[in-house]
This record gives structure tokens, C-alpha cells and sequence, in this order.
């Protein structure tokens, strides 16, 4: 890896763990901060490869590089817009937007996950574990944890409408960090307690922004389980389990909600 490569004078996004520059002729360079664990770095790029592979439509990883005393991951320049900022452009045409990343969501499990990562399970429980939900309610969940079918669907872990980049024809997922092996319910399910957590939560205090991501779920899920139908009674049966796994990740305007949701699972 050659550290001497020098950098665009400034990013073209920036993320909690990242920067992204052009790198070249169709390409992005993610440039990860120097805190971000190296293991993990190697991880994503691991991850990345399998998915593309594996035929979900996200973009190819090139290579692994260090840039300045950073590490970072060369990916194929992925076209298109982010549902999110399109949504917050023309939230009248949330109803389509909502469609569409069902579509993309239900295309991509049915994708089979071939390459040596976590399962899903496993991380769940680990989360459950690290949680410091009363103990009877921990029990309860790794019990019903247990019970459910692990799967061995692409299933992304962080499946929101700013990891989905649309263009006129096709829809590109991206940020792999948290994909696992598992069941596509469950990745529903988390999926579900992301959107709702906005609207359940001061993540925004706007009436209008929250009614409208209520509306985006509903939609979401309509169409999700219209394309996969077999999978909507499991579904409510990991909202509990994922809710009180997200426990773990330490956002404090969610606490109260999500134990509330995680309690209902006795």
C-alpha cells in the first residue's frame, strides 16, 4: 500500500467513520479515519467483493490502499442520488421512493451470501448480550433469538434510504460494514427499526418529516412482502429480538422506545 498517494483537496461526502474523494476515472477512494480499526477495514472489503459477486447490484471493490496515514477502499464510482436526499427534494413522490427500495431490499435477499462473515445470529446475540436490558427481558430475547431460522441470504444490517443511490433505471446499494449471512426478515425487521425510530423519537421534531417516514414504512413494507409474502408473520416475531439488539449501539433518544418495543416480546 503506498501512503504517499496525495488526496483531492476536499471529499465529496462525509461520513461518521469516512470520507469519500474521486479517485480517478470511475472510481472513489472511502478514506476511513484514522481511529477506524484496520480489521475492520479489511472486513468491509471482504464483505464488498462477496456481495458483488454474490449478484446484488452495489458497487465493485477494487482495492485496499493507504493515503496519508489513512487506509481506505477503492470502489467503482456507484451513479445516482440517495433515496434520502430524494425524498427530502420531492417528498410528494414518497409513496415511489418507498416502492422502489423495497424492490431493491427484496432483490438483494434473494442473493445467497457465499463468502465467510458473520452470521447474523451471532451478532445478535452478541449485541443482546452487551445490552443492559433487566434480565429476564435479555433471557427472553435470546430464547426467542434461538427459535428463529438463521438463513443464509446477502443481508445488509444498515438497510436505509442513504445507503440507496437511484438513478433513472436502477437502484445501487451501498455501504456494506454491517452485511451478515442470515434471514431477510430480520434484516426487514432492522430496517423497520431504523425508519420508525425517526418518527418514534426527537431524531426530528418536524410533524411533517415524521408523518411522511411513516408513510415511506408503510409502503415499504407492502411492497416488501408483496414480492416475498412467506416471510410477514416471521417478521413480526423478530422486532422484539432487533430492537433490543440496537439497545447495544448506545443512541440515547431511542432508549425508551426501544425497550418499550423489546419488553413486548414476554
Amino acid at each position: 500500500m503506498n501512503s504517499n498517494l496525495v488526496l483531492p483537496k476536499s471529499p465529496i461526502a462525509h461520513g461518521r467513520t469516512a470520507e469519500v474523494f474521486e479517485w480517478g476515472d470511475g472510481y472513489v477512494l472511502k478514506l476511513f479515519h484514522s481511529w477506524f480499526p484496520y480489521d475492520d477495514i479489511k472486513f468491509e472489503f471482504k464483505v464488498a467483493s462477496a456481495v458483488y459477486a454474490s449478484g446484488v447490484k452495489s458497487p465493485a471493490v477494487r482495492e485496499l490502499i493507504q493515503v496519508q496515514g489513512r487506509h481506505g477502499l477503492v470502489y467503482e464510482r456507484a451513479q445516482g442520488v440517495s433515496i434520502m436526499t430524494l425524498f427530502q427534494q420531492k417528498p410528494w413522490l414518497v409513496l415511489s421512493y418507498a416502492r422502489t427500495f423495497a424492490q431493491a431490499h427484496a432483490q438483494m435477499h434473494e442473493c445467497v451470501m457465499t463468502a465467510d462473515v458473520p452470521q447474523q445470529q451471532r451478532r445478535l446475540q452478541r449485541k443482546l448480550q452487551e445490552t443492559t436490558l433487566p434480565v429476564l427481558v435479555k433471557a427472553s430475547l435470546l430464547r426467542s433469538l434461538t427459535e428463529l431460522p438463521e438463513g443464509n441470504r446477502v443481508c445488509h444490517g444498515d438497510f436505509h434510504p442513504g445507503n440507496i443511490l437511484l438513478t433513472q433505471n436502477d437502484a445501487t446499494i451501498i455501504d456494506w460494514i454491517d452485511a451478515s449471512c442470515g434471514n431477510p426478515n430480520a434484516d426487514v425487521a432492522r430496517t423497520s427499526i431504523i425508519l420508525l425510530g425517526v418518527a418514534a423519537s426527537k431524531q426530528t421534531r418536524n410533524p411533517f418529516v415524521k408523518l411522511m417516514v411513516k408513510a415511506f414504512h408503510a409502503t415499504y413494507l407492502c411492497e416488501y412482502f408483496r414480492l416475498r409474502p412467506e416471510g410477514r408473520s416471521e417478521y413480526q416475531r423478530w422486532l422484539p429480538v432487533v430492537a433490543g439488539a440496537r439497545l447495544s449501539e448506545n443512541i440515547p433518544e431511542l432508549e425508551t422506545w426501544l425497550t418499550q418495543l423489546a419488553r413486548k416480546n414476554q
